[in-house]
């Protein structure tokens, strides 16, 4: 599903989405929020879009956090292991990223441990900018990203707070017709904080003369 209307002014954004994942339980090596996109709307983003979703995703994630974004595109491939139209699309997407960004600390392709494990970065992506602290991730498509989410909810104990809606020119989000109390809540501080950055951000408007 790619949506066009009611967009962020100026630009020509896509309408994507992002799950806001917590670790803060004692296993958590990691602690803090990461952001995992897209995982619940866009289903086989071409490069473009790929890019597009990961620079939507690092503002994301400095206006939720007040952090630096530090973007992963990831892939089954990490910096040239593997050669397939699908790494391509993935390192072509960050090249687009970075061009459009120039001061987005962003790397791609990555398999996912080299992007979150230090250790094993120093190895596999040694001239990486991540050095395996990144803190946002970007998957190749609905295939990937959906179950990575559910795997770090289900399995990792991960508070998965989502899908947020990102590119939109106002802020609105969905809950499931299961979600708890909790969900609607954090749900509503997401939104709120995503409302007080369109408000921020927003020039005044001036009227039209003939």
């Amino acid at each position: 599903m790619h949506c066009f209307s009611d967009l962020e002014p100026k630009v020509r954004h896509m309408v994507s989405s992002f799950f806001l994942m917590i670790y803060d339980r004692d296993h958590h090596t990691v602690q803090g929020a990461h952001i995992f996109a897209d995982c619940g709307l866009v289903v086989d983003p071409n490069e473009r879009e790929l890019a597009e979703i990961a620079q939507a995703s690092a503002a994301s994630y400095r206006t939720l956090t007040g952090k630096e974004p530090r973007v992963a595109m990831l892939s089954f491939s990490t910096s040239g292991s593997a050669s397939h139209p699908k790494v391509s699309k993935v390192v072509e997407a960050t090249q687009i990223a970075k061009t459009a960004n120039p001061d987005l600390i962003i790397d791609g392709e990555l398999q996912f441990d080299a992007a979150y494990v230090p250790e094993v970065a120093s190895k596999k992506a040694k001239n990486s900018p991540l050095e395996g602290k990144a803190n946002v991730f970007v998957f190749p498509n609905l295939d990937a990203g959906n179950p990575g989410y559910k795997i770090a909810q289900r399995i990792g104990g991960a508070e998965a707070i989502g899908p947020v809606l990102q590119g939109l020119a106002k802020p609105a989000n969905d809950l499931s017709r299961g979600c708890s109390s909790d969900d609607v809540l954090h749900m509503i501080a997401v939104t709120a904080v995503q409302a007080q950055q369109v408000g921020s951000s927003q020039e005044p408007v001036h009227p039209a003369t003939a």
